[in-house]
């Protein structure tokens, strides 16, 4: 179990306040149009008013040639500081955002503690582990870049 195991952390600050950084991602039906490692968001459960309980399935492209489909569900969210979920599906755990103020800007933090379960990166899961964390942080520096754009068109 240990070595199909990621422990994955990103950290940066955006130059925009909280509020409008927490907004961008409690709506993950539009990251598509953002975040260009986001292919689709289906809504399969929507959860309550605050959007606790939201189930969502994602497909996600990724910088090395695989895709990547796993379920979310929105356990806790604390508007505008943190938003996390629960995975299952190819990808399993937990991920959690945090965002705290940084100036006139937002200290972004994403905490993702997750299992492969497809049987071909279980396989090279133990081997690829440096890849496969490179990978993570490429998609997730898109999410900046996109981000970043959002938030200055706004």
């Amino acid at each position: 179990m240990a070595l199909t195991r990621f422990h994955l952390t990103t950290q940066w600050t955006l130059p925009a306040p909280p509020l409008p950084v927490w907004e961008a991602l409690a709506q993950p039906e539009a990251w598509p149009s953002w975040w260009r490692a986001v292919e689709r968001v289906e809504v399969i459960e929507p959860g309550g008013p605050d959007g606790v309980g939201a189930y969502r399935r994602f497909t996600w492209r990724t910088a090395l040639p695989y895709r990547v489909r796993f379920n979310m569900r929105r356990l806790r969210v604390e508007k505008p500081a943190l938003i996390e979920g629960r995975a299952d599906g190819e990808l399993a755990g937990t991920g959690r955002w945090t965002l705290t103020p940084a100036g006139p800007g937002t200290q972004v933090g994403y905490d993702w503690t997750v299992v492969v379960t497809k049987p071909w990166m279980r396989l090279l899961a133990p081997l690829a582990r440096p890849v496969f964390a490179w990978n993570h942080g490429v998609v997730m520096d898109w999410r900046r870049q996109g981000l970043e754009r959002r938030l200055a068109a706004r």
